[in-house]
């Protein structure tokens, strides 16, 4: 009796886990479909990262522009701009600006466009607490890297179940480290210019170009 009642529990844990993950998945597919039903996106964020070991706690702001595969990223001072083909870098503390070649087809390659549709391969996800935020559903997803190389022990999702949208990324690395990307602000469909994700070299007259390529 206790054999047969050891199996039926296995089972049932393992019929809740499937159905979990199914859900996971599910919620992940609306956020990708969301995501590639914009024309553009405009996102404020803020990024904190935690080592207390390290007694390290830093935070920095940032935005970002996405259309497609361009953007325009803003963080720590330095702005990059993606047009397609090529990357560039300026940097004003060091009055540099760094070009280089991107293969946007390369997996491996992390682009911030990526970093909102990250979590379709190379993971395993399931379900994990559902939390309210300031009258906000937050359903986060527990995503578990393949790859044992990766430095990432586990990354949370957080998920607005009402927009589809995400609300913030936590990873914690296998050192301890801890980094959180939270959304402030996430607009789409903006009015922008022409010329949004195009670098104009006599912007920076005075800056050293670096061409990598």
């Amino acid at each position: 009796m206790n054999k047969f009642l050891s199996i039926a529990l296995l089972l049932f844990v393992s019929l809740t886990a499937n159905a979990q993950d199914k859900k996971a998945k599910e919620l992940l597919d609306d956020v990708t479909e969301k995501i590639k039903s914009y024309k553009n996106i405009v996102i404020d964020f803020k990024y904190t990262l935690n080592n207390a070991k390290e007694n390290i706690n830093q935070e920095s702001k940032g935005n970002v522009t996405l259309e497609g595969n361009k953007y325009v990223l803003n963080f720590m001072g330095v702005t990059k701009i993606y047009d397609g083909k090529k990357s560039y870098t300026i940097n004003p503390e060091d009055e540099e600006v760094t070009i280089s070649s991107v293969n946007d087809k390369d997996d491996k390659a992390i682009t911030p466009a990526k970093m909102l549709t990250f979590f379709n391969s190379g993971y395993k996800y399931s379900m994990d607490i559902s939390q309210n935020i300031k009258g906000r559903k937050i359903q986060y997803i527990k995503l578990i890297p393949n790859s044992a190389k990766d430095q990432r022990k586990e990354v949370l999702l957080g998920i607005d179940v009402e927009t589809k949208t995400i609300y913030n990324l936590i990873e914690v690395g296998k050192n301890g480290t801890k980094t959180t990307l939270t959304v402030n602000s996430f607009k789409t469909n903006q009015p922008l210019s022409k010329n949004q994700f195009t670098f104009v070299a006599s912007k920076y007259p005075n800056y050293y170009i670096n061409k990598l390529d």
